[in-house]
């Protein structure tokens, strides 16, 4: 069984107490956790300045507890990041890794296996005016770079169009564009009646996902950003395979904020593993990983994708796991204000994914240049104004970015006894 939550904001205390609430009343056993985005993985109170939202929203919640290991998730957790998130801690683990034990982030775009289900994630919004740039922003981020560092880029999207296994499930944020006029847009305008323009003019959802949805066709679609439940069925052709399509509302009472689904595998043992398929089209695109504001420039010919998954046949037959989970920061500490640290702290996993895959690290390269950045974590510690970085209250990006603006506090708490077992998606 299978758990999908849409918004996470950073409130698993109460993700996970609905999640055991419907174990123990249902007579269940959840197997996975898959959050669409918006997840908040906030260590400390360093990383709320690299997280896009209202100053006056910006609250530790409750992750940094499970990257302490002051507390441990219940079930296995597997998220992509959206649009308000902890950007310069996913930027770590831009090719996916655990943030905290038994939490997993897909990276900024990956597939990965659970047991025998495939999944594969994008992580982000589309913004068409950073869609073909490369990955030029560091931390610490200015007013602008902090928004646009989790805009979808092509690259990204490009090496998941390589994919040609068939896809179990699929994750974004944002909806693939078009997908309103596969299920009941009725209904939807009735509770989100300013979404008819966007609708009408064909500029709701994601170009970049409604291209992905066309190429890939996995079974199953789920997102989230847009605070509603919205389900639709995509035919791929006549007579062609279909999937099925659910957006899930945030983690408040009374919302539709989470659906379990019931989905085919072997006997187990149930745990996340890297993707063969994925590991090779990694390796043959990271020469090309585009680092600067200039569009990037994807290969006129295809790498030799089959020489790439002999060599991780060969090389990689007894390390399919991820590596496990180090912190990289301290944890939050209620009781003390702490430094603010500057600049990019290599991730020890992502550190040894890449000396496995016998590649160059590039996240901390210089923007334009290629050189690599001076990191050691001593440097990360200077104390900075923590007021250098000021965002407005509304975000300067269109609809559907100001949709997710988090709601006011006084909507936080969830009964877990408000949640009720959906019914599989039909």
């Amino acid at each position: 069984m299978i758990a999908v939550e849409g918004c996470a904001h950073g409130d698993l205390d109460n993700i996970y107490a609905s999640l055991q609430h419907l174990e123990e009343s249902e007579n269940i056993k959840i197997d996975l956790l898959i959050c669409c985005g918006d997840f908040q993985a906030v260590r400390n109170e360093n990383d709320l300045e690299s997280m896009a939202c209202p100053v006056k929203y910006r609250t530790m919640n409750t992750f940094w507890k499970y990257y302490s290991g002051e507390e441990v998730a219940p079930v296995p957790t597997l998220f992509v990041g959206g649009n308000h998130e902890a950007s310069n801690y996913l930027w770590e683990l831009y090719y996916g890794g655990w943030v905290a034990p038994k939490i997993f982030f897909m990276g900024f775009a990956g597939v990965i296996k659970f047991g025998s289900v495939r999944i594969g994630g994008l992580s982000g919004i589309f913004n068409a005016r950073d869609y073909y740039s490369g990955h030029y922003e560091r931390a610490p981020y200015n007013n602008s770079d902090i928004r646009s560092i989790y805009h979808v880029r092509e690259y990204d999207v490009h090496k998941l169009k390589q994919v040609e296994e068939p896809l179990d499930i699929f994750i974004s944020h944002d909806w693939p564009r078009g997908i309103t006029a596969f299920g009941n847009s009725e209904q939807l305008l009735r509770h989100k009646p300013f979404f008819e323009s966007e609708i009408k003019d064909g500029t709701l959802g994601s170009r970049a996902a409604e291209e992905l949805l066309k190429k890939l066709k996995p079974s199953y679609w789920f997102s989230a950003h847009l605070h509603t439940k919205f389900a639709a069925l995509v035919q791929h052709g006549e007579n062609g395979p279909v999937t099925k399509f659910l957006a899930l509302d945030k983690c408040l009472p009374g919302r539709n904020f989470l659906q379990v689904i019931e989905i085919k595998s072997d006997a187990g043992p149930h745990e996340i593993h890297y993707d063969e398929e994925w590991l090779a089209i990694t390796r043959a695109y990271n020469p090309v990983f585009p680092l600067s504001r200039k569009p990037a420039r994807l290969m006129p010919e295809l790498p030799d994708l089959k020489g790439h998954r002999q060599w991780v046949q060969r090389h990689l037959e007894v390390h399919m796991k991820p590596f496990d989970f180090r912190p990289t920061v301290p944890a939050y500490d209620p009781t003390q204000r702490q430094p603010i640290s500057v600049g990019h702290v290599r991730n020890p996993q992502t550190e040894a994914l890449l000396q496995l895959l016998e590649l160059s690290y590039v996240l901390d390269s210089s923007l334009e240049s290629g050189t690599q950045k001076s990191s050691p974590i001593s440097s990360m510690m200077s104390v900075k104004d923590p007021s250098e970085i000021i965002l407005d209250d509304a975000d300067d990006d269109s609809l559907p970015d100001d949709v997710d603006e988090i709601e006011a506090s006084s909507e936080d708490t969830v009964d877990p006894n408000d949640v009720a077992l959906e019914e599989d998606l039909s």
